[in-house]
């Protein structure tokens, strides 16, 4: 194994048939290898029957000599014997010739057909099977690691390996491997052509051949790093760009557009530096790699001709062989070097997948080891734990934890956030090992028991429950397999989900999306109890099971776990202590411990951790209803869709700012299910048809302020393209020359040629470096400029814009990254490209038809097909693997999914399930893979052969032209030489329109993008400002629609004003447009009806960057940005740079600056990307200090506590109370205790208010919020 890496690692899913397969293919390389220097051979020959016949026509010009016998007598009977002192032959039947050479030529074709048909073929189809049997192993050992091994490896790189990883392997172990021992095979067989033909040529010509190559290793080289360089530099700026357009909303609400562009633009200055350096390296190169190669023809000509002329060591064409044997080797040798950099990214990819697949997971839920107990009491104990998570292993989250649960009660667990409640449940899941300690379960230490049997005993209820993107029937069903209808109709009536599933248009059938992104919280959470209590299990772990649930619906659930309780063992966490009030035991945890149990009242009575946090949670609370607002009404309203994608989307409101998908248009229109599946690929798609390419001219617009550069590019590329024919002409004219009576002319003219082709070779370096440098400095300055300018559009567009699916983050950021380059493909290095093919076949086809017009139709029939063989080579080059990406797409998902959702599919023991479902869907791909390796064999069997028949027909009837039309050999050559070269270069040149194209329409795609005008103009100049601005707001008859689900009312007939300084509560069930109203007036969206103004003018004519600055908002899940916390806060204010002592205020405001203190960089601590480094309570401090510095006169809080336990509720309260004084202040908010000091409550539903005062107006006055407060009823 260790001895070779390469053969036995990389091929190790290699069966019998497959090596057989492979060991035939690479025979069949092998043999087509050869056929290139059988071809100069026969070449060889071709060409001294040449020189002979014109020596022999020269010879009979002179009257005086005739043929006879094949010699040449004089007339008077002596043979005639010229300067070298040797006879001259006569007689060559130079058509019988040719047609000999013509069937050679045929034969060769024929063989190289076939041979390379199996060489592609065989390899090709071996390494998909390979491929399938390796991912199929991958996906799953992946699936079959500890929970640990996932916290230690991001999701996103394991997606990455399972597609680009595995799709690296595929490429090392498919046709590259068949081309490298083809182009290895031409390569010895150039060489042993050369030696037979001539030795001391073939050394010369070896002594300057390893230049070329080194060149070429060295180019390779400082282009990956210098690519790399570029890629990692522009994957920063990939990163501002995704990060920013997915804080959107804060992005806007803070004005940091600007300064988003500039630090966008800061990390693609970089990359174009890259790029730019990259061009230069590579023309540099390619002009050393030419001029080296004519520098070589020169000597090779010149030393060749000496051995011709002076000592007779070699005829024309054996001088002729040597050299293109050779040189043939050596290039073959530089083409193979790409395939040995495929092979070494392939192990490179092989072995981190290897790893894993050989890596012994820590706990095997596929293994049938460990005891199943016949009979399962239930009680659990902890024998001093301890533990931290294998990603931080430096923190202590179980600390020598102690407890007991006993079998059929319920054990409730209280404490701080971070105290370590959730571990013990992962714990006893089985998830993780206690470091030290042990867990048992009814004696047994629960490491000793088959892990899929312990945890089917268990149903867990999270507090963010995951659901899988297909019905809820389904979502149900995971629970237990082979369950029936019955088993699941009883289960949701046990959940209370039964009735509003019925409620749905496709009850049961209905699709949950991604993530259950259709679904409402409390609804995900009622799916996900029917899934744990379907299991019917003896043990059940409720890890904040109701947190995501309003009064009532919270009331009905917990009533629904009370009666499924019963008899179980059943382990209860929640925030919320009204909810565990009456379980059997409470224990109550503090920094990774058990520190107290008991019931309720002697807990009350000791005075300890749970008692604070009553105490803690009851202030303010007339009674048990704590958070009161009732989404009874989300069944009706089942629109709320938050789904994981868009909670990341900018934090500003993510309730109302729906992802919209079909399902959820269908179930509030009753469309027909078959609208069901417009996925959001195919809607992109169908957004792409209607582009109509854009036209170049505008492209090079954009490209004007380089025209320097592009045209000091075209004319480089101009020489290069002239260098093909020229090299034509030399090359003839040295043939010619052996044909010359005259020994001395013979010299000179050689000497002559050589030093044109020096000439040659300085142009062509100069001219190379030239194009390669101009054009990728234009090109790499458009990429710039072009991605500045989207992402600048991007920036500048309403909310409401990206709504839409078809503009989610992703896609906007793929957009900048791959449109941007393409429409470089249009412009840059493509010019030069172009221009340098029509030079080349323009004066090709004029030196050709000069020549000899007859000879060049005849050779222009195969022009086509040379130039499809061309054009298929490019494909080759990038075609084939790109298909079968698509196709993995549906893989894709599944894995995704599964990945993503990994801890609950462990939970539910469903890992064999997913598995199954991967494997199944990689048959398609598969089949059409092995499918495919046909077609592609054949064409690249084609592709080989012609040019072997294109040579058969021209020289046959170029055979023709000399006997019968007197033509000159030279001109043979000349016209066919130019004629093939020109074709092949026409086949390259189109081999670039399918990129050329895609440019246009990716250019197309862009400017729609920038001719887009947003709804909403973000520009400093539009739109009224004024200095004392006051924060008077009144909304009058608003009527508010969002633009992606037009069929549902959000605001109807919003009437509510609040005057300056005053704080303006909002109240009301989920989806009664409570943060819609927040919305709009921070103009993300503007109404369809009504006005909202401000200081009694009307919001649309207030200028959006003034209005923006006049308002802080603090919202539910807060968006930081991935830099340091200073400047996170910093970002408040974007109009001028905020001091420290600013900050330090802001934070002592926010009750922030404390904690920031305790860290060991204080202000300079990175919050990670989107705040993951910190908790909850501490990105809210942060987001409060970022609205404070602000120093805003209308503050919008939009439930900014709800996500916080009782100890930092309190603290970020305070800095609330703190930051709304002397500003006009609009709150929204779940837990009514929050709110009692507004001045005005207004009472919200179905879009408008149904009655407004003070908290004790409103309670005297009996209506609503009375009920709200004393009952926690809906309301209506």
């Amino acid at each position: 194994m260790v001895a070779t890496p390469l053969l036995h690692t990389t091929f190790r899913y290699a069966t019998g048939k497959d090596t057989v397969m492979m060991v035939v293919g690479g025979l069949c390389a092998f043999i087509h290898g050869v056929a290139l220097p059988l071809m100069l051979v026969v070449f060889s020959q071709m060409t001294n029957i040449f020189v002979e016949y014109q020596i022999e026509i020269d010879t009979l010009r002179d009257p005086s000599k005739e043929c006879s016998n094949n010699t040449i007598y004089w007339k008077n009977g002596s043979i005639y014997e010229p300067a070298q002192n040797s006879t001259v032959y006569c007689g060559v039947d130079i058509e019988s010739k040719m047609t000999i050479f013509a069937y050679y030529y045929a034969g060769i074709g024929v063989v190289v057909l076939f041979t390379s048909y199996f060489q592609i073929f065989f390899w090709v189809s071996s390494a998909t099977r390979q491929i399938h049997r390796m991912r199929k192993d991958y996906f799953r050992k992946v699936m079959r690691m500890e929970i640990g091994w996932f916290d230690c490896n991001s999701v996103g790189e394991l997606n990455t390996r399972m597609t680009d990883g595995i799709n690296k392997i595929n490429n090392a172990i498919a046709d590259q491997v068949s081309t490298f021992i083809e182009r290895i095979s031409a390569f010895v067989g150039g060489f042993m052509v050369g030696f037979i033909g001539g030795w001391k040529l073939t050394m010369v010509v070896i002594a300057v051949s390893p230049l070329i190559g080194v060149a070429a290793g060295l180019m390779a080289m400082a282009v990956s790093r210098l690519t790399g360089r570029e890629l990692s530099s522009y994957a920063k700026a990939g990163a501002v760009a995704d990060e920013v357009l997915t804080s959107i909303r804060t992005v806007a609400a803070f004005g940091g557009e600007k300064k988003e562009t500039e630090r966008y633009d800061k990390n693609l200055e970089e990359a174009q530096t890259w790029g730019v350096k990259k061009g230069a390296v590579v023309g540099i190169f390619q002009g050393f790699m030419w001029s080296i190669i004519f520098f070589c023809y020169a000597l090779a000509f010149w030393y060749g001709s000496q051995l011709v002329i002076d000592t007779k060591e070699l005829t024309p064409g054996t001088l002729i062989q040597v050299f293109f044997g050779v040189l043939a080797a050596a290039m073959n040798l530089g083409q193979a070097s790409p395939c040995l950099e495929a092979f070494a990214s392939g192990r490179a990819s092989a072995k981190n997948i290897f790893d894993t697949i050989d890596r012994k997971p820590e706990m095997d839920c596929f293994s049938e080891e460990g005891h199943k107990l016949d009979k399962v009491k239930g009680d659990i104990e902890f024998h001093n734990v301890t533990f931290s998570y294998p990603s931080r292993p430096e923190v202590e989250i179980l600390n020598d934890l102690s407890m007991q649960v006993k079998a059929g009660e319920t054990t409730a667990f209280v404490g701080p956030s971070g105290s370590g409640k959730s571990t013990t449940i992962q714990l006893f899941q089985r998830f993780y090992d206690p470091k030290r300690g042990m867990v048992t379960l009814d004696g047994h230490d629960i490491r000793t028991l088959n892990t899929q049997w312990l945890r089917s005993l268990i149903g867990i209820v999270e507090q963010e429950p995951a659901l899988f993107a297909t019905t809820i029937a389904e979502n149900i069903k995971f629970g237990r397999p082979g369950v029936t209808m019955e088993d699941i109709i009883q289960a949701t009536k046990e959940a209370n989900a039964y009735n509003f599933i019925m409620a749905l248009p496709q009850k049961f059938d209905t699709m949950v999306g991604e993530g259950g992104g259709q679904m409402s919280g409390g609804q995900k959470q009622r799916i996900a109890i029917a899934r744990a209590l379907i299991r019917n299990p003896r043990i059940l772990l409720l890890d904040m099971a109701t947190s995501a649930l309003d009064n009532e619906s919270e009331a009905v659930v917990q009533e629904a776990l009370d009666k499924v309780r019963m008899g179980r063992t059943t382990i209860s966490i929640a925030h919320r202590l009204s909810t565990i009030k009456n379980a059997d035991i409470i224990i109550g945890f503090e920094h990774g411990q058990a520190v107290e149990r008991g019931t309720h009242t002697e807990l009350i009575e000791r005075q300890g951790v749970y008692f604070t946090l009553v105490t803690l949670q009851s202030q303010g609370t007339p009674n048990k209803s704590k958070d009161a607002i009732s989404e009874a009404h989300e069944d009706a309203i089942h629109l709320k869709s938050l789904s994981r994608t868009s909670s990341q989307r900018g934090s500003v409101r993510l309730r109302s700012e729906s992802k919209l998908s079909i399902h959820a248009l269908s179930e509030s229109l009753n469309i027909p299910s078959d609208y069901e599946f417009i996925s959001e690929k195919e809607s992109e798609d169908v957004a792409d048809e209607h582009v109509e390419p854009a036209p170049v001219a505008r492209i090079l617009k954009y490209n004007k302020p380089e025209w320097p550069y592009m045209l000091m590019g075209s004319i480089g590329a101009a020489i290069n393209g002239f260098v093909t024919p020229v090299y034509a002409i030399l090359f003839s004219q040295i043939l010619g020359t052996f044909s010359m009576a005259d020994l001395n002319q013979q010299r000179e003219q050689i000497n002559g040629i050589c030093v044109l082709f020096c000439i040659v070779a300085v142009a062509s370096f100069f001219s190379q470096f030239l194009q390669g440098y101009s054009f990728a400095k234009s090109g790499e300055l458009l990429t710039r400029r072009l991605r500045k300018v989207g992402f600048q559009a991007m920036l500048s567009q309403e909310i409401g814009f990206f709504d839409d699916p078809s503009n989610s983050p992703g896609a906007l950021t793929t957009r900048l990254a791959s449109d941007a380059s393409m429409v470089q493909g249009a412009t840059g290095s493509q010019i030069g490209m172009i221009v340098s093919s029509l030079t080349c076949i323009g004066a090709s086809f004029i030196i050709a038809f000069i020549y000899s017009w007859k000879l060049t139709l005849v050779i222009m029939c195969f022009l086509p097909l040379l130039g499809l063989s061309g054009a298929f080579q490019a494909k080759m080059l990038t075609g084939f693997a790109n298909e079968d990406r698509e196709s993995m797409e549906e893989a894709g998902q599944v894995s995704s999914e599964a990945l993503s959702n990994i801890r609950t599919i462990a939970g539910l023991n469903k890992e064999t399930f997913f598995v199954e479902s991967y494997e199944q869907k990689l048959e398609l791909p598969f089949i059409s893979a092995i499918k495919k390796a046909n077609i592609h064999g054949l064409c690249f069997g084609f592709s080989q052969c012609v040019l072997f028949m294109a040579y058969a027909a021209s020289f046959r009837y170029g055979g023709y032209l000399v006997s019968s039309e007197g033509l000159l050999y030279t001109y043979v050559f000349r016209v066919i030489l130019a004629v093939v070269m020109s074709g092949t270069a026409m086949g390259k040149a189109s081999s670039f329109t399918p990129d050329y194209s895609k440019a246009k329409i990716a250019a197309a795609q862009f400017f729609k993008l920038l001719d887009r005008i947003p709804k909403i103009s973000t520009s400093h100049a539009v739109g009224e400002k004024w200095d004392n601005f006051k924060g008077e707001i009144q909304f009058l008859n608003c009527n508010f629609t969002y633009p992606t689900r037009p069929d549902v009312q959000v605001l109807n007939g919003l009437v509510v004003s609040v005057k300056p300084g005053q704080t303006l509560a909002f109240v009301g069930s989920s989806g009664c447009g409570k943060s819609t109203s927040v919305q709009l007036l921070e103009r993300f969206y503007d109404p369809d009806q009504g006005r909202v103004l401000i200081d009694g003018r009307p919001s649309q004519n207030v200028n959006v960057p003034f209005l923006r600055s006049q308002i802080g908002i603090v919202s539910q899940e807060p968006v930081l940005f991935g830099c340091s916390i200073a400047e996170n806060i910093q970002y408040g204010n974007n109009t001028c740079s905020v001091s420290m002592e600013e900050i330090v205020e802001a934070s002592k405001k926010a009750y922030l600056h404390d904690f920031v203190m305790t860290l060991p960089q204080k202000y300079e601590t990175q919050v990670g990307t989107q705040g993951s480094q910190l908790s909850r309570g501490q990105k809210q401090r942060i987001a409060i200090a970022r609205a404070i510095v602000r120093n805003p006169k209308i503050l919008l809080l939009d439930e900014a506590t709800s996500a916080l336990d009782t100890e930092s509720e309190q603290i970020v309260q305070s800095a609330l109370d703190e930051a709304r004084k002397g500003r006009t202040c609009i709150v929204i908010a779940h837990r009514l205790s929050t709110i009692q000091s507004a001045d005005i409550i207004a009472v919200m539903s179905n879009g408008a208010v149904i009655e407004q005062g003070t908290h004790d107006t409103l309670m005297a006055k009996k209506g609503a919020y009375f009920n709200l407060v004393t009952t926690g009823a809906p309301i209506s």
